[in-house]
């Protein structure tokens, strides 16, 4: 009688584990990133200047919601490559860096969302305490999360200038 009891409250826990696992298909889908929306903002050999503000405006979707999305500015004075889509702009000289600009920043997505449209206003100093940022070429790197996990990079070739000195 015992072994059948322990049978019985064995098969009671495998059975309740059972129905309780989870039935729905895991997210396999990677979120998007749109820059093809008017007023994208930056696109791919746009200028963003030192000293001033830009608005960040981007699509991101997702089949069942997006997470946090991040971005990465740094310096292309030696036009390296990566493996994303960043492509040359009419590239300046190979130049050693002196004091190049470098940022990146994660931002939050509110919960529940699939499509989110950014609004994120940046500002880009013009120097820091070694003097005025380097002009030239840079790379803006733009992630998005989703909340399983999944990520999508977008990588654009940019133009860094300070108003006096833009060419």
């Amino acid at each position: 009688m015992k072994y059948l009891r322990k049978l019985l409250i064995v098969t009671f826990v495998i059975l309740t584990v059972v129905a309780c696992g989870d039935d729905e298909d895991p997210d396999k889908e990677k979120p998007i990133i749109d820059i093809s929306i008017e007023d994208a903002f930056p696109t791919n050999c746009d200028t963003i200047y030192f000293g001033e503000t830009f608005e960040l405006k981007l699509l991101f979707t997702d089949n069942e919601e997006l997470g946090s999305f991040s971005i990465d500015i740094h310096n292309n004075f030696d036009h390296h490559s990566h493996s994303t889509e960043v492509t040359e702009c009419n590239p300046g000289a190979n130049k050693e860096p002196i004091n190049p600009f470098a940022f990146i920043e994660s931002f939050s997505i509110p919960d529940g969302l699939t499509i989110y449209e950014t609004n994120q206003l940046i500002t880009i100093p013009a120097g820091n305490n070694d003097g005025l940022y380097d002009d030239g070429d840079y790379h803006f790197f733009i992630r998005v999360t989703d909340k399983a996990g999944w990520s999508t990079y977008k990588g654009l070739s940019i133009k860094m200038f300070h108003k006096q000195t833009a060419q």
